[in-house]
């Protein structure tokens, strides 16, 4: 696991077990989105906690790139069930039903962040996916005296522009090798561009 790593535990004891199991799923998270740059994750029993259910509460905090991830489990009323596998693992460390319930409520917050991670994810690719669909070119040639000039796209195409088609009256701030992005059309002349802004406004 190469994430840096902070484990916190309020108003109990550490627990090895606890923090060994936090570090598994921490690597699995690891495994499916590796751009994680940070965590930390809290385990807390609040001082006025359920007698029955689930006593524990977890904050896991999650920062990747451009966003920060927070997940808050909060004290249940009810107890939950676990599945086998993580039974198993239970009765190897002969856990009391408190700790049984600290497995528990990891469990479940760390499945909440695995969802979380998988939204952010999506967003990403469709925001990348976006800026792929929005294509960009240099400016290669200008002649501002006629008013017109040609962009050199990224495919090494050259596109003929005027100056009507620069937006917000931008033709006079172009120089050679300014970026843009540019809306294509088929004119009279082949293929030009019908907007043209720049990259960086």
């Amino acid at each position: 696991m190469n994430i840096p790593l902070q484990i916190t535990f309020r108003n109990m004891k550490h627990s090895e077990a606890l923090d060994e199991h936090i570090r598994a799923e921490v690597a699995k998270l690891e495994e499916f989105f590796d751009q994680i740059i940070r965590c930390h994750v809290v385990v807390e029993i609040p001082h006025q906690h359920h007698d029955r259910g689930n006593p524990f509460h977890i904050r896991i905090n999650l920062e990747v790139p451009g966003q920060s991830i927070v997940v808050n489990q909060q004290p249940s009323l009810h107890g939950q069930g676990i599945d086998l596998g993580e039974e198993r693992r239970l009765k190897e460390f002969d856990l009391e039903g408190r700790q049984r319930d600290a497995y528990v409520a990891l469990s479940d917050a760390f499945k909440t962040a695995r969802r979380q991670l998988q939204d952010h994810l999506r967003r990403s690719r469709a925001e990348v996916k976006i800026h792929l669909e929005t294509p960009a070119a240099r400016v290669l040639r200008l002649f501002a005296k006629e008013g017109y000039g040609f962009l050199q796209t990224l495919d090494g195409r050259e596109i003929y522009f005027h100056r009507n088609s620069v937006m917000n009256e931008g033709f006079d701030q172009l120089d050679i090798g300014t970026m843009v992005v540019y809306a294509e059309e088929i004119g009279e002349m082949g293929p030009q561009a019908s907007t043209v802004r720049c990259a960086n406004r």
